[in-house]
């Protein structure tokens, strides 16, 4: 290790800090406007403003209602991309803390995580949220031609596979059966965003649908599918549709007015 890594710099260790989980979208928005900034200009500005957070409190409810988060991006120039998000804030999580490295390989302990907030498009963008995953399922599917030249082949790849023929002394002929190659492929994961306008389009058609069901329609692995389920839908235990999942109420509500839009 080189001797800067050797020692951990911890002034700064006790202070807050939080951690926000963000679509991609939001992720790229930030990179692209800190490179222009960085790469504007005589004097280029090391931290643009990218985002502002707004917090609402109500000075007559009580202390147990939370406070509500929500952030409104810098950039206007966004296309169907939500310009505003609310942050769902958590308190209940794992310790963690936020660790940085230099260039020069030294080591820093930048604060410990006081909120966790995870970020979704806000109401008021749902329409637009939904038009923008439209569009990258829409790109997602389209599939494009590669050509692979071939060199040196002498056209030994473009021969059909033929069965292996071997023959007894009494000149039968026996034909040797080629095994059958069994598919090694893995579901791939999608885009979750992506994902869920899939699943509210599914319950759109019907409102109970089975896991293994909704695995046969999305072709998506079965524990990252039970993540999003558990987000967005509740299980019927008993009764009529016993063994199914149904959307949460206030999904149903969201699915509805994104259709109507």
């Amino acid at each position: 290790m080189a001797e800067e890594a050797k020692h951990l710099e911890t002034g700064r260790a006790d202070r807050s800090v939080w951690l926000m989980k963000c679509p991609t979208i939001v992720s790229r928005a930030w990179q692209e406007a800190s490179a222009a900034s960085a790469a504007g200009g005589p004097k280029p500005n090391p931290n643009p403003v990218v985002a502002k957070v707004i917090l609402s409190l109500d000075p007559l409810s009580s202390d147990d209602d939370p406070a509500q988060f929500k952030m409104e991006m810098a950039q206007t120039d966004n296309g169907n991309k939500p310009k505003s998000y609310s942050l769902n804030m958590f308190k209940d999580f794992v310790p963690m803390s936020v660790f940085s490295e230099s260039n020069q390989g030294k080591l820093a302990c930048e604060g410990k995580v006081e909120y966790k907030f995870d970020m979704e498009p806000h109401r008021e963008n749902l329409s637009d949220y939904a038009k923008l995953c439209r569009e990258r399922t829409e790109k997602s599917m389209i599939k494009t031609r590669k050509v692979h030249v071939l060199e040196k082949d002498n056209g030994m790849g473009m021969r059909p596979l033929l069965n292996i023929i071997s023959l007894t002394p009494g000149l039968k002929e026996k034909k040797k059966s080629i095994p059958a190659k069994v598919s090694d492929m893995k579901r791939t994961r999608r885009d979750r965003g992506e994902l869920e306008i899939i699943l509210f389009k599914l319950f759109e058609r019907q409102p109970n649908w089975s896991l293994k069901h909704l695995m046969q329609e999305t072709d998506q692995p079965e524990q990252f599918l039970k993540e999003i389920m558990n987000d967005l839908c509740v299980y019927n235990k008993r009764g009529p549709n016993q063994g199914t999942h149904e959307l949460k109420p206030e999904y149903k509500k969201s699915a509805e007015d994104t259709s109507a839009a």
